[in-house]
């Protein structure tokens, strides 16, 4: 009998069938088991060229050069602009608080270019907009040629939509997933050969945290999943947040995969961070990094309602597995990469971590781990210590500064 199985309908079978033989697995078996890759860590005080570029190089030397994963491909990083740019912590830069900073994303373009890279696209979901990133990241007072011109081939492109392709590219979250068991998503995310997400360190008022895997959760394109997607087919621009992954209120656009189990709990501390493993499993992270030489506590953005501060831990952090690479991160933050719900910074959320390691995705065990260049304890900035603080402290009257 001739076999008319095409070779991404084999991969996801055999993906599925794999995960399923993972998951009948004792929980401990399986944590026991999870993968593990090396993660390397940097002090890096300032966004001056002169010290960030070395340190990431080095970085990226330490985890084997890039060149073995870039080089004659085609590379797509996820960047994070959270938020429309008119959200400020007082008066400070939006990428000195909570945007990826446009230095460091120039800086991973032009290394990627220098060990081959072929074609480099900069990708975002900006906020309800199908304005071009370049149009965007101007608000933000950036200047878009001093990343285009970071490499050869770099490009932008706004996700948030349907974008340059004529159809959505779907894919399939090989365990089955625990919300979703695929995606329809811009093409970028499949017309790539190596996926990077680069993140920005911070807390998150849903998810406890978000690094290099909750940066994912902006690849849904908001014309499917966000507030004003339509319902038999996409809408044709985004309108509005992601609420119906955040609250489950409603079903994606009909044309786009259903959840497995539209009677699953609503509340978003429990979707947020099931979603997110579900798109790193349907779109396996290459290179995670996670940029925290200057960021904020209390949250991801100035709209949430706690004392927000700016911070600078002036640290890097870069790995070939998400997993590994956010729980080092969490450990850098003060917190304990093993932490479940109801233990700081999860009191409200399932772990990611804890999620994606029980699907196989990685360990979060940091003796598993292990930790190349600057050790943890010579890089900590306590994210814990002052998160205690804060809600020790009288709750505060304003969630937004500036």
């Amino acid at each position: 009998m001739q076999c008319r199985h095409t070779r991404r309908q084999w991969l996801s079978t055999t993906a599925s069938a794999l995960s399923g033989a993972w998951l009948a697995g004792s929980p401990l078996a399986r944590a026991a088991q999870a993968p593990t890759a090396p993660v390397a860590v940097s002090r890096c005080k300032t966004y001056n060229p002169s010290e960030l570029l070395p340190a990431l190089e080095t970085m990226f030397d330490q985890l084997g050069g890039l060149g073995r994963l870039v080089k004659g491909k085609t590379v797509a990083i996820k960047i994070n602009l959270t938020g429309a740019p008119s959200y400020r912590l007082g008066y400070l830069p939006l990428e000195d608080t909570h945007y990826t900073n446009p230095y460091v994303i120039a800086s991973v373009a032009h290394l990627m270019g220098k060990a081959g890279a072929r074609r480099i696209r900069i990708l975002e979901s900006p906020w309800s907009t199908a304005d071009p990133v370049e149009e965007y990241v101007m608000r933000a007072n950036w200047e878009p040629r001093d990343i285009l011109g970071a490499a050869q081939n770099v490009e932008f492109e706004n996700t948030n939509y349907l974008g340059r392709a004529g159809k959505y590219s779907r894919l399939v979250v090989p365990h089955g997933g625990y919300i979703y068991p695929a995606f329809d998503l811009n093409h970028s995310y499949e017309d790539c050969d190596v996926f990077v997400s680069l993140a920005k360190m911070k807390e998150h008022g849903t998810a406890g945290i978000t690094l290099s895997m909750k940066n994912c959760f902006g690849l849904t394109p908001a014309t499917i999943y966000g507030t004003g997607a339509g319902v038999d087919e996409p809408s044709l621009i985004p309108n509005g947040g992601r609420t119906l992954v955040h609250s489950g209120n409603r079903q994606p656009s009909k044309s786009a995969p259903r959840e497995k189990d539209p009677t699953s709990p609503r509340q978003d501390t429990y979707r947020v961070p099931r979603t997110v493993v579900d798109l790193i499993s349907a779109r396996p992270i290459h290179l995670a990094i996670v940029e925290g030489v200057k960021t904020m506590t209390g949250g991801e953005g100035p709209w949430i309602r706690e004392d927000l501060q700016p911070a600078a831990p002036g640290v890097l952090v870069a790995g070939t597995n998400p997993v590994t690479t956010d729980a080092v991160s969490m450990a850098l933050m003060g917190f304990d990469p093993m932490a479940d719900r109801g233990t700081p910074p999860f009191e409200r959320c399932d772990s990611m971590l804890k999620l994606a390691e029980d699907v196989g995705l990685g360990t979060r065990d940091l003796q598993r781990i292990e930790v190349i260049g600057t050790p943890i304890a010579q890089a900590i900035f306590d994210f814990a210590r002052i998160r205690k603080q804060r809600r020790a402290g009288p709750p505060p009257q304003f969630g937004i500064r500036g």
